[in-house]
């Protein structure tokens, strides 16, 4: 296999990855999600108060973002807490957060 045919196998291959995770990202209601996490930590109660979800929905949209390695869950006592746990995530986040969910 010549380099420019596996470079280029590679970069499919990324382009893939990243596309699987911006479809997950582009629902309104993910985005409004990540936009609270990028603030930081959140608990599950938090969030369902910031994005305007019932828990089933939530736990629904954060089921997937947890399966993608997105978020990650810290328990404390009764109560669970949201967090970014993907590095590349948090820097588009970081830029979308300024770009659109920081309030003016």
């Amino acid at each position: 296999m010549e380099l420019d045919d596996q470079a280029s196998r590679i970069l499919q291959q990324r382009a893939d990855h990243v596309a699987g995770r911006l479809a997950l990202v582009a629902n309104a209601k993910r985005l409004l999600i990540l936009c609270e996490l990028a603030k930081g930590e959140r608990s599950v109660g938090t969030l369902q108060q910031a994005v305007g979800l019932g828990q089933s929905a939530l736990s629904q949209h954060l089921a997937k973002l947890r399966e993608a390695g997105m978020v990650d869950t810290r328990r404390e006592s009764q109560t669970i807490y949201y967090r970014i746990s993907d590095p590349d995530l948090e820097v588009l986040m970081a830029a979308l957060y300024e770009a659109f969910c920081k309030d003016n």
